[in-house]
């Protein structure tokens, strides 16, 4: 199939659903032979023979992020299956909220060793194959990672580090060949509002309105395009780009507006 990515081999965590699984589509459609990792074996079959049917090459393989073995393992297939990693997209991850004070240091804990330390070891294990092919590297941030807002200190914590990080990868990375596109998405469809603090569906419904929730398909076909283009830092969604650039440019007066709109409303 041909396309942008045609020959291409991405390895994609988190691809079971949401952001992951819609990127892993596009890679599908723009030629790329796709590596799907994540915990759920059953949605990782269903959305390798999905890809098939596209006429593209897909591995499902098993993994979690917090356990180094299984992803070692998982890398190791992979490279097995297709003899090349090209692009590395560090998408797993969930989000503890709360207000701090009903929280304990276990629940930081708990988010930084998926969103943080799972994104340090997925870079790690894939690094090899990405130096030898100077290919692409994708870490998801969040707007999150750029804004404080109220309620949200471990997830918020995670991603202010998740975005350091990339900051820091692009400058050490750049004369061994390998990009690196910190990907800061806002509201996009997914599971992650409708998971509690030990990252379990909970079945209920996205608390976020639906005219703020950017589809996963478009969100993955900016970020697969802003991968292709080796851009330092993508931002997902109208709303997210204006929040950014009022906490970056105007803080006292974002402080302000979320103080205010988050009054007496915080424990709820």
């Amino acid at each position: 199939m041909a396309g942008r990515f045609s020959g291409q081999v991405a390895f994609i965590t988190g691809a079971s659903s949401g952001i992951g699984a819609a990127i892993a589509r596009v890679f599908a459609r723009e030629g790329a032979r796709v590596v799907l990792a994540a915990r759920r074996a059953d949605r990782l079959e269903a959305l390798q023979q999905e890809i098939t049917a596209l006429g593209s090459e897909a591995l499902a393989v098993a993994c979690d992020v917090t356990d180094r073995g299984s992803l070692d393992a998982a890398v190791k297939r992979a490279a097995e299956a297709f003899g090349r990693i090209d692009v590395v997209l560090a998408n797993a991850g969930f989000g503890v909220s709360g207000v701090f004070t009903d929280l304990e240091t276990v629940d930081f804990r708990r988010q930084f060793e998926t969103n943080v330390f799972g994104v340090l070891d997925t870079v790690y294990a894939t690094l090899p194959y990405l130096l030898e092919s100077k290919g692409r590297l994708g870490i998801v941030g969040s707007v999150s990672g750029r804004v404080g807002t109220p309620a949200s200190a471990p997830y918020t914590a995670s991603k202010f580090a998740v975005v350091g990080l990339a900051e820091c990868l692009y400058y050490d990375l750049a004369d061994r060949g390998v990009s690196v596109t910190c990907i800061n998405p806002g509201f996009v469809a997914s599971e992650i509002r409708r998971v509690n603090n030990r990252g379990e569906l909970t079945g209920k419904p996205d608390p976020v309105p639906q005219f703020l929730v950017m589809p996963a398909a478009k969100a993955a076909r900016q970020i697969v395009r802003a991968l292709y283009r080796r851009r330092p830092e993508v931002i997902i969604t109208r709303h997210g780009k204006i929040m950014i650039f009022l906490a970056r440019h105007f803080p006292r007066l974002t402080r302000l507006v979320l103080r205010l709109g988050s009054k007496g409303r915080v424990d709820q």
